[in-house]
């Protein structure tokens, strides 16, 4: 399986904070930020910016001459004994954080051995999630996860994941036409969110963005009641825009 691999925001944001991580570690005794941008090239608005999420999500922290130090986060993930629990545990943290200022249920999906995995999800009792009442795997053609993944795949792959994939119509506003479902993904803009609005669930509205890290393609997403769907491309910019700590946890 092949991957459309074409930079997103989220994209860029996580590889400056690595090169800002590395310089970090290479640096056991401390780093300022004034070294930091002489050895990043990166600006003082956008440093400052990169170390704040850094310094929130722990992996540097500040001592007491205001120098940075790797932090307890970048030690667990970076540990081979217990990583798959520090990465759950992890992204957790991100995902329910992300649900708090976003105000929806939020989801992390993945495409493994050709199938579409909700692999975690944030929600609360003023945010519910999506009830699962057609199998995920099964239903890529009609949720915002399931078309961002294929978005993210080669043609040939998504015709294969099509071809074992009946396009079962769940809601009137359901595509069931290979040809129309291939067309739109085709044109989809890799840095726009990908909608799905009353196509799997009748009441409820989605909106995905891509995380691609490594070799899997992946999402973040999220949904709401239908009578939020006025704040649905809102909340989608803003988990895109807060999406750099889901992809540098997967990239470490």
């Amino acid at each position: 399986m092949a991957l459309k691999h074409e930079p997103t925001t989220p994209h860029h944001s996580a590889q400056d904070a690595l090169r800002v991580l590395e310089t970090v570690a290479r640096h056991s005794t401390g780093v300022t930020d004034t070294e930091l941008a002489r050895h990043t090239g990166l600006g003082p608005e956008r440093l400052t910016a990169l170390l704040r999420m850094l310094r929130r999500e722990g992996y540097v922290e500040q001592v007491g001459d205001g120098a940075y130090v790797t932090g307890e986060t970048l030690a667990r993930l970076g540990s081979a004994h217990g990583r798959e629990d520090a990465l759950r545990d992890r992204l957790q943290r991100t995902l329910d954080r992300l649900r708090d200022s976003v105000g929806a249920a939020v989801y992390i999906s993945r495409y493994l051995d050709g199938e579409v995995r909700v692999t975690q999800y944030a929600d609360g009792p003023a945010t519910p999630r999506v009830h699962e009442w057609v199998d995920f795997r099964s239903s890529a053609h009609a949720t915002a996860v399931g078309k961002s993944l294929l978005a993210q795949l080669d043609h040939a792959a998504r015709r294969d994941h099509l071809a074992r994939h009946k396009m079962a119509r769940l809601t009137s506003r359901t595509i069931t036409s290979r040809r129309v479902l291939l067309s739109r993904l085709e044109a989809q803009p890799p840095t726009a969110p990908v909608l799905d609005l009353q196509e799997y669930a009748v009441g409820t509205v989605c909106a995905a963005v891509p995380i691609t890290a490594g070799s899997a393609a992946g999402c973040l997403a999220l949904s709401l009641p239908v009578e939020h769907a006025h704040r649905l491309r809102q909340a989608a910019d803003t988990l895109n825009r807060n999406a750099a700590p889901v992809l540098l946890s997967l990239a470490i």
